[in-house]
């Protein structure tokens, strides 16, 4: 029996994914036909789904067994009560891949403080910038998912000291001191040089990085957010970066996106605005 599947995504990725998913399937021996356009809901056995395509509303679809995530973070559908059937979050080796990539270039950036050094062309000779090994550097990891501990495990071996927190049950990584609960949150602000925002955006997660919780960090902490804008109250953020509390800050999630050329994150000299690249879900790995 063929399945229907439907991709329900933004238009400018059909013509990335319908030729990978057909392909894929064909790779797979599984028979299915799958497309964009969804002329009788009560058919389709398969939602492929994106939170920017046009499928919201998944009462109509009578038939469906399933409904596969495009991306890792299903915070946007999870909660959707017309959904009915198994939801499945994706998991991508190429995403945990290219966001180890990009945490162990941002957390290098500052610890070697390449900004300071990149701001300094100015024909002064400064020998007060050598940066300490990395095992005297301390790296905070909130969120130790998939892509957290792909992180904390290669921070690791290049010598940081990692500290990983999770916000319910702690875990037990050789090599990775883990944390969890409000006491553990205190103990990585507290300890932590470069604090890693890996968490997914929940109710319990959002405004994690707060007045409250900057006051307890390490003064000159320096922020990097690839996990999702939420987790940031950015006036605090902002407060903490007059006030030097935060020296440097690199982030690549914001709560609206793309960033508004107006905000203030654009011309700060201590942060730097990546626009939600630091990992991708690639078909090829898919």
């Amino acid at each position: 029996m063929t399945a229907r599947v439907i991709l329900s995504a933004a238009t400018h990725h059909h013509a990335i994914w319908l030729p990978a998913l057909r392909q894929a399937c064909a790779d797979a021996a599984v028979d299915a036909e799958i497309s964009s356009v969804v002329d009788d809901p009560a058919a389709i056995d398969v939602v492929v789904h994106s939170p920017d395509g046009p499928i919201s509303d998944f009462t109509p679809f009578v038939k469906l067994r399933a409904v596969l995530s495009l991306w890792a973070g299903v915070q946007d559908i999870v909660g959707n009560e017309s959904l009915r059937v198994p939801l499945a979050r994706m998991v991508d080796p190429g995403m945990i891949a290219g966001m180890t990539e990009w945490v162990l270039a941002t957390v290098l950036k500052h610890h070697l403080a390449l900004d300071i050094v990149a701001a300094s062309q100015n024909g002064i000779w400064r020998t007060d910038i050598a940066p300490p090994l990395a095992a005297d550097r301390s790296v905070g990891i909130l969120g130790l998912g998939q892509l957290g501990m792909a992180a904390a495990n290669a921070l690791t071996a290049l010598g940081f000291k990692v500290l990983g927190w999770t916000r319910t049950s702690r875990r037990n990584q050789p090599g990775l001191v883990t944390h969890a609960g409000e006491d553990g949150l205190r103990a990585v602000l507290a300890g932590a040089d470069i604090l890693v925002l890996l968490l997914p955006a929940t109710r319990l997660t959002e405004n994690v990085i707060n007045a409250e919780t900057l006051a307890r960090a390490r003064d000159g902490v320096a922020i990097i957010n690839a996990g999702r804008g939420q987790l940031i109250d950015d006036v605090a953020l902002q407060q903490a970066l007059q006030s030097g509390k935060v020296s440097s800050a690199t982030l690549d999630v914001f709560r609206h996106e793309p960033l508004p050329a107006v905000h203030p994150y654009w011309s700060h000299p201590r942060v730097t605005v990546s626009p939600h690249v630091a990992s991708q879900t690639r078909p090829s790995t898919a």
